[in-house]
């Protein structure tokens, strides 16, 4: 008999060490997290009480501090640490994850400087790796307390995502495919802009009816780009579109609506992030998206406004004053 699938998960935030729950329900999972204190409280006491409270992980799960040793136990690689570590992270580990290990991408976000997508990142680090990327709306706290939710494996081969859709799917977490993995991961990269207009819109008390209208024209915003770029429009009507952005502009957990929000109050980006306590992608993210659109000639006005008021050029009320003063035009074409 074949020895089973061992996944490794680099990154023991609130995402990382869930979709290592996931894992571990299936298969022998091992979390890599930089605190020793972390790891050991995750083998010793079956928690990780920073990112998930007090909430149980499975037996199956175990921790280390140790990247050299996660490295060279994957079978399956997963990286859960944000976009801006993954080159630092990686190039740790380039010479210790055997040949052909695939690689999934949890991040959302784009590498400063470079402007590459995460599984881009990872190519250049891990050549010669299938590389992909697991995303949708996924509220991590919900699905760590069994909540019914969905995800997409994206992969340009089919059947690696094949082979990789049992490894995380639960009776209540659905894993789907799709091969279109630059749509997949631009809407994870987009949505978190879209996330702060909406958490913002919500401190300004400014009403669903805006609330709404910013949903419907920041999705716009996303697939005017990713079609732009060569993604699939359709992709951005599914999970790791419409469902990601909806999870992350709705949700009291999502941290860049909660960043929006703190923005709302008065607070600076620097002190948004601060009482936040963790990362917010789409902070990092704004100034990067906004090059992407002069470059790919797309009108992105909610973006653009985010971008400013994270630039710290605008404020929250500025912001959604300016965005009353574009002009409606056809709707599937302008903003």
């Amino acid at each position: 008999m074949s020895r089973p699938v061992q996944v490794v998960v680099l990154g023991a935030g609130s995402w990382g060490t869930t979709v290592a729950g996931l894992a571990a329900h299936n298969t022998p999972t091992l979390l890599w997290s930089r605190s020793s204190a972390a790891a050991e409280e995750i083998n010793t006491e079956r928690r990780n009480s920073r990112y998930l409270g007090d909430r149980e992980l499975p037996a199956g799960l175990r921790a280390t501090d140790d990247i050299i040793e996660a490295a060279r136990a994957a079978d399956v690689l997963v990286v859960g640490v944000p976009s801006h570590a993954i080159r630092s992270t990686l190039s740790e580990i380039s010479n210790e994850v055997r040949a052909w290990v695939p690689v999934l991408s949890l991040a959302k976000g784009l590498e400063p400087g470079t402007r590459q997508r995460p599984t881009e990142v990872i190519a250049e680090c891990l050549p010669g790796h299938p590389v992909g990327l697991l995303a949708g709306p996924n509220i991590a706290r919900e699905i760590a307390d069994g909540m019914a939710a969905a995800a997409v494996v994206a992969t340009q081969d089919d059947r690696v995502a094949s082979a990789l859709q049992p490894l995380f799917a639960s009776s209540v977490f659905r894993v789907y495919r799709n091969t279109d993995v630059l749509g997949c991961e631009l809407g994870g990269v987009l949505k978190n802009i879209v996330a702060i207009a909406s958490g913002m819109a919500d401190g300004l008390g400014v009403g669903d009816n805006t609330r709404a209208m910013v949903l419907a024209r920041g999705l716009a915003e996303m697939t005017r780009l990713g079609e732009a770029m060569g993604a699939d429009p359709r992709t951005f009507a599914g999970l790791t579109g419409v469902g990601d952005l909806i999870a992350t502009c709705m949700s009291p957990a999502s941290r860049n609506r909660r960043v929006g929000e703190a923005l709302a109050r008065g607070l600076t980006v620097e002190q948004a992030v601060a009482e936040l306590g963790q990362v917010a992608e789409g902070v990092k993210t704004a100034p990067t998206v906004m090059e992407l659109a002069r470059d790919f000639d797309v009108e992105m006005p909610i973006a653009a406004e985010v971008e400013a008021v994270v630039a710290g050029r605008r404020t929250p009320a500025d912001a959604y004053r300016g965005l009353r003063k574009v002009a409606p035009g056809d709707e599937h074409d302008m903003a």
